[in-house]
Order: C-alpha cells, then structure tokens, then sequence
C-alpha cells in the first residue's frame, strides 16, 4: 500500500497568506497612526494677536479656520485623507499692543501672520509625524506582542505619512485661498469685507460734512444762550457727559467745540474711548489735554489699562476706579467696566457688573459730602446705586436713555459721542453723535437741566439740541393755590420763551 503524500501549498496561496499579513500589518499601524494622530496631533502656536490651536484631523484634505463663536471658514486647497484644522481661541491683548505699537510692525502684520502660521504648520506636521509613528509602532507591540513588528509598523507608517504629503502637495490650489466657503454668522464676512473702502469713503465725506455740523452747534448755542438759566437767576455748574467715542476723530472734534462753546466745568467719560486699547488708538487720546477743562473718565469694556494710564497721564484728567474726585465743588465717584472685550479670557476671574454697583454703592455711602453723580459704563451696572446717588451716568449702548429707577435716582445712557466709531458708517444711516450738557446746582448738585445734543448722519449737517428741565420735589401747594417751580419738558430752542416746544434743528 502506498504512502498518503503531502501536496505542498501552492504558490499563489502562499502569496495570498503573506500578502494578507502584511496587509494586516499596514492596517495596524494605519490605526495606530491615526490613534495616536488623534490623541497628541495637535499643537497651540501663536498666529499674529491670535492663541490658536492646530490639528491634522482625518477630514479628508483642505483646511477649516474656526472662530468661536462666529462660525468657520473652510479653504478645498488640497487632497488628501488629513486636513488641517486651524481653531482660534482668543485675542492676546499684550500682542496685539506689543504688534501695533510701532507703524513699522502694523505695515509688516500680514507678514507676521503668514510667518507665524508657517511656522505653526511646520511643528504640527513634525508632531503629527512622530505621534502617527509612535501610535502605529505602539499598536503594533499592542497586537503581536513582538519586538520586531513595532519596527515595520512604524516604516509602514512613515511610508504612508510620507504618501499623504506628496499627495496634498501635488494637489496644492493657491487659488482656492481667495475662494472659501463661510458657515455661521461669517457668512456675511464677504459683504463685510467688501465694504470696507465703502466704509473709509464714506468717512471721508461724513467728516467732511461735519465742518457744517459744528457751525450749526454753534448757532444752536447762540440761540440757546437766549433761553433763561437753566436754574433760574443761580448759576449753574455744567458737565458735559460723552461716551462711546470709539476713536472716531468726530467724536474728539465733537468734545471739544461743545466743551468751549458751552463753557462746561468739566467732561464726565463713561468709557469706551477706543476700540481695542492699543497703543496707535490711544495716540487720539492727546487731545484730551488740550481741552482745558477737567475730564473725568472710566475704562468701558473696549478700553485697556494702558488705555486708562494714557489718559491719567494727561494734565487735566482723572481716571476712576472705584473712586471718587471733587468738580466744581461737587463729589463725583466713577467704577470701571470689569470686562475687557478684545481679550475674552480676561473677563474669566473679573468681578460681575452688578458686584462693581454694589462696591461703587458702598463707596458713595462713605462720601461727605454726599456724590451728586455716579459713574458707570454699562447700565447694568446702575440698579445697586438706586437711592443712594441722585443721578447715574452709562454708555455702551449706544442708544441714548433717561429712566427713573424705584427709588428715585436717574440713569441717564447716553448713545455714541462717537457714532459707535466707524462701525457705524456701515449702514446706509450711520449712528448719531450724541452728548449731554448737565446743569446742577452748585449748593446742593441737583440735576436742574440737560441739554442733549444730536449731531445727524451721514450726508446730513443737522444738529439739535433738546432741553430738559428737571422739575423740582413738589412741595405743598401756596394757599392761592399758585404753584412754583419750573417744568418738565423740552423748550423750544428757537423760541427762548421757555414753553414746551420741539428742539431746534437748523440745517447747513
């Protein structure tokens, strides 16, 4: 009888075995390169102002910018299984002083940007190739248990690595750059974008139309100057409150003809004098010295501390912070905004806006004389001083408000001494310049009168100006049944004969 034989495998079934191993092998460490992709790939670098966070992600090629919370942006400019995932996180306000601080280094900003990013995207790739190396060798020892399978593990990945480069660099579109495609509210960023020269021609023509606003300003103070005191035959004490200038150079223009013209004794600031407290704004703030009256100013949530010891430096000016100082006579305490806007981490550890009323309450209590105005950015801030001041000054909204509070004490929001800046030429009517002129009395700090200046928009030179009397507390009636006092309500400011009347509104 004869032997059984053993029939040796067959070529092509060795071959299938072995290629399926190494197939195995490669879909190891491709998952263990994305493992560890995945887990360490990602780096934070600075981009210019910018914090920011980079990641190779396995989205399929090209490159998405994030902007929390206004959306994303999404740029096809390669192929290729990893795309780049740019995240940014927040605004460095050192930066972003320390890049526009000399005009040489704003010219060259778009260069350190584009040099940061390169930089950037260079380490990421160096670290996403060492975590996919390491992952896969890592997945490799994981699954076989053997020392020599992290070795061709990790060259399976190399290899693969080195694939996906060479793929997204012989795909590489420059031109998709200039083409991305806008999620969340950045979709409007290309109607924004492309009004920018609308914005600084339009500028251009406001400022100039305001060569005419501020002659109206002064034939509305002419005429003005006919109307009886404010407080009758007592003299008064005027404060000229501005807010929100936004670095518009109106604004400064604006501060400075009605502080001559209506010869205030001192102009109260409720914050946000610039935009993102960097040193090239603050250069506006010079002007402040030159007005040659006190100015009393708080830091809203668009300036920064350099901002608020710019302004201290000059010689007519007083920053408060939870604080108080004595104009003409009178006790005037001021708190700053707690936020910072431009920086949103630094708002993380600040105290909350009605904690900053409630401390500014505390401190007026402590005054002797008592204050007659208290001074807040946001209005929010105001409902703690309630019964303890008799008159609170806000801004930040940027919409002009007179409210009485329950217990009597008035809140007087001003809108935007500057327009809300350039931001408000955007529209096709861009935001007022308003500013108030408070008249007090000089005894006892009583608000007696205000006047509310309204600068017109774009295109327009017309400017009103709108009196309020402050009726006085009702007292018991004489017994001919006579009443005394003056009126609430806005006089005629054509008129001079102190009735009820609309405000005047002459036009260049």
């Amino acid at each position: 009888m004869d032997e059984p034989t053993t029939t040796p495998p067959r070529p092509w079934r060795r071959r299938g075995r072995t290629a399926g191993r190494w197939l195995l092998r490669v879909a190891v460490a491709t998952a263990g390169a994305l493992l560890g992709i995945l887990l360490l790939g990602r780096i934070d670098a600075p981009i210019g102002p910018f914090d920011a966070s980079l990641a190779l992600t396995p989205t399929g090629g090209g490159a998405t910018v994030e902007v929390p919370p206004l959306g994303s942006l999404e740029v096809d400019a390669y192929d290729g299984p990893l795309g780049l995932d740019v995240q940014l996180r927040r605004v460095d306000e050192t930066r972003i002083q320390a890049l526009v601080s000399d005009p040489a280094r704003v010219d060259g900003l778009v260069d350190r940007v584009s040099a940061d990013l390169q930089d950037a995207v260079t380490r990421l790739a160096w670290t996403t190739a060492l975590a996919g190396v390491g992952g896969a060798a890592l997945g490799s020892l994981v699954v076989y248990r053997r020392w020599r399978e992290p070795l061709v593990a990790a060259g399976a990945s190399v290899v693969l690595l080195a694939g996906t480069a060479g793929l997204g660099a012989a795909t590489w579109r420059p031109e998709a750059l200039s083409q991305p495609t806008y999620t969340g509210l950045l979709v409007n960023a290309t109607s924004l974008i492309g009004s920018a020269e609308d914005i600084v021609a339009r500028f251009n023509a406001y400022r100039a139309s305001l060569e005419d606003l501020v002659t109206n300003v002064g034939t509305l103070y002419s005429t003005l100057s006919a109307l009886p005191a404010p407080g009758g035959p007592t003299d008064t004490v005027a404060l000229l409150h501005v807010s929100d200038i936004h670095l518009n150079p109106a604004g400064f223009d604006l501060v400075a003809q009605v502080a001559e013209q209506f010869d205030v004794d001192a102009v109260l600031d409720t914050g946000d004098i610039t935009d993102w407290g960097s040193e090239p704004e603050n250069q506006a703030i010079g002007s402040i010295g030159s007005l040659g009256v006190p100015y009393v100013y708080i830091r809203g949530n668009h300036d920064s501390a350099i901002t608020a010891a710019l302004v201290a430096s000059q010689p007519n000016a007083t920053v408060l912070d939870d604080s108080a100082t004595t104009v003409a006579g009178l006790t005037v305490v001021g708190a700053r905004d707690p936020r910072f806007t431009p920086d949103k981490d630094a708002t993380g550890d600040t105290e909350s806006l009605e904690q900053t009323g409630e401390d500014l309450a505390e401190l007026s209590a402590e005054q002797d004389p008592p204050p007659a105005i208290a001074m807040v950015h946001d209005p929010k801030q105001a409902p703690p001083l309630d019964g303890v001041v008799p008159v609170v000054l806000a801004g930040h909204t940027h919409e002009r408000e007179v409210e009485t509070l329950d217990e009597g004490t008035l809140l007087m929001v001003q809108g935007s001494t500057g327009g809300a800046g350039l931001r408000g030429l955007q529209g096709e009517s861009p935001t007022p310049l308003t500013c108030t002129v408070l008249y007090l009395d000089p005894d006892s700090g009583a608000l007696v009168a205000y006047d509310d200046i309204t600068l017109g928009g774009l295109g327009e030179t017309e400017a009103t100006i709108a009196r309020t009397v402050v009726p006085e507390p009702e007292e018991p009636a004489p017994a001919d049944g006579d009443t005394d006092g003056a009126t609430d309500g806005g006089t005629d400011g054509g008129t001079g004969d102190g009735t009820d009347g609309a405000p005047a509104s002459p036009t260049g």
